[in-house]
Order: C-alpha cells, then sequence, then structure tokens
C-alpha cells in the first residue's frame, strides 16, 4: 500500500502542477487582452474600434499615432518632457532626502527618534486627499501653482514615508562595525554617510528610483490640481483632455495611451531584477 501511495503521488503532484500552470496561463491572458485590444484599436478607424473590436487591422497604419501625437497645441513633445523634468527631479528629491533621513533614523541618536519615527510611520495611513486643501493654499501664497515646484520641492524634505522606512529597514542590515572603522579613519558622520552607507544602500537606492519614477510618472490628481496651463500639463492629463480637443477621436487616444505606457514599460524592464532584489534585501520579506 506505501508503494501504491508513493507511486500515485507524483501522478497527483504533475496534475495539480498542470493544473496551476492552466490557471496562471489563463489569468495572463485575461490580464493581457485589454493591453492587446489597446494596442491593436490603435491602428483602426474610429468606425471599426467599437464595431468590430476583435478583428486584426489590416494593415498597421500609423495616421492615428501622428494625429494624436500633434492634436494639440504644445504637442505630445512638450508633454513628455513637463513629465520627464518633473520625474527627474522627484527621483532625486526622493533618492537625496530619504536617504539622509533613513540614515539619521538608523544610525544617529537624537531627542524624540522613537517618537519621529513613529509619527514618520503614521504618515503611511494618512490620505493623500486630506492634506490636500491646506498644502494647495501653501503653494497659492508661494505662487507655486503652475509651475513645477508644488510636484518637486516636497520630495527634497523626505516626504515619501514609505522609502525611508525602506532603506531604514536596509542600513540597519548593515554592520556598525564598518561605521566604527570609518570612525577610526577619521571620518565624520556626513562623510561616512557619502564614503561607506550610501554606495552599500544601492539595492535599495533603485527600487526607490523605480517606484518614485513610475508613480510620479503616472500620477494624475496632483499634475491636474497644480499644472493648469497647457504648456506645462504632463501625459497623464493630456491624455484625459485628448477626448475634447480631438473631436472625440478614440484612435488617438488609444495610440497615444500605448506611447505612454512604453517609458514604464522600459523601465521595469531594464531594473526588474534589481527591483525585486531590492525589495528583498530591505527588511521587507519576512
Amino acid at each position: 500500500m506505501a508503494a501504491t501511495s508513493d507511486a500515485t503521488r507524483p501522478r497527483r503532484s504533475g496534475a495539480s502542477r498542470a493544473w496551476a500552470y492552466g490557471a496562471l496561463i489563463l489569468g495572463a491572458l485575461l490580464m493581457v487582452y485589454p493591453l492587446w485590444w489597446m494596442v491593436m484599436s490603435s491602428f483602426k478607424p474610429d468606425t471599426m474600434i467599437f464595431t468590430e473590436p476583435n478583428r486584426l487591422p489590416g494593415s498597421l497604419d500609423f495616421k492615428n499615432y501622428v494625429d494624436g501625437w500633434f492634436s494639440s497645441a504644445p504637442g505630445f513633445t512638450r508633454y513628455y518632457f513637463n513629465s520627464f523634468v518633473i520625474c527627474l527631479g522627484a527621483v532625486v528629491g526622493n533618492v537625496l532626502a530619504c536617504s539622509l533621513t533613513a540614515y539619521a533614523f538608523a544610525r544617529l541618536e537624537f531627542p524624540f527618534k522613537r517618537v519621529l519615527f513613529a509619527i514618520m510611520m503614521l504618515t503611511l495611513m494618512l490620505p493623500h486627499h486630506v492634506v490636500l486643501i491646506p498644502q494647495y493654499i501653501l503653494f497659492v501664497k508661494l505662487d507655486w501653482v503652475n509651475t513645477y515646484l508644488p510636484l518637486i520641492v516636497p520630495k527634497f524634505l523626505a516626504t515619501d514615508a514609505f522609502f525611508i522606512f525602506l532603506m531604514v529597514q536596509f542600513i540597519r542590515k548593515i554592520p556598525r562595525e564598518l561605521d566604527e572603522a570609518a570612525a577610526i579613519d577619521g571620518c565624520g558622520t556626513f562623510r561616512t554617510f557619502i564614503t561607506i552607507i550610501f554606495p552599500l544602500l544601492t539595492p535599495a537606492l533603485v527600487t526607490t528610483i523605480i517606484f518614485t519614477f513610475i508613480w510620479t510618472y503616472n500620477d494624475f490628481f496632483a499634475q491636474l490640481i497644480y499644472l493648469t496651463s497647457p504648456n506645462s500639463v504632463t501625459v497623464p492629463v493630456a491624455l484625459r483632455a485628448m477626448i475634447g480637443e480631438s473631436g472625440g477621436s478614440y484612435g488617438q487616444l488609444l495610440a497615444m495611451s500605448v506611447l505612454s505606457l512604453v517609458p514604464t514599460f522600459v523601465v521595469f524592464l531594464i531594473f526588474q531584477r534589481r527591483l525585486v532584489e531590492g525589495i528583498s534585501t530591505s527588511g521587507l520579506k519576512g
């Protein structure tokens, strides 16, 4: 009987594995279908998009892409420029400010350290809409509305508690003996951070860069609130405005939507391995 159970066990495991793979493939197809439909529809005229949704386009006509790119006065060249400038500023701000703040929480001793760290963690549960009105009033008084400043300057003040927590967990795994060796060599606090801690933070920094870029690039609400001039809007806001500006051309809208996905796909594909490595080595893995 024991031999029989041992013989049937591989069959059962093989069958269960086949069912699992089948379910995963089915789920993947369901998730990829909307993207596939959007890409195929971007090459169709508007009359075919909804009347023949599953029919492949007869040819790869890039008319929707060309017309959509120049559908508004500034054009999508300007919109992409605005998005990349804001993303670059946000990435630099988060890398510098969050790493310095994390180093202070992980290595330095100062009054109310635990209380301040707890308050910082509580901000993760604070909805953005709660602080939106006070922030907007502040930026209006500073005359920053319709500029990049409301979207970039807060990043240099370490406002993203998630990245601070991620780096704190990573720094705590770095042996303190390295700090002591640097102190013996005459390094102060800041020099120890620059020469020892910051280079070892590379996996966590890469994770911060990727998430900051994707979240900032895809942000719609904050950019809609603070950027009011047509020359200052970003790609997500421009996509929302396309229907009215282009006479309701869904082909152009889908074509620009496809192009808007390219930067995030490229960033994710290039840094996918480092993204997983950075999360798993930063204390977020059990």
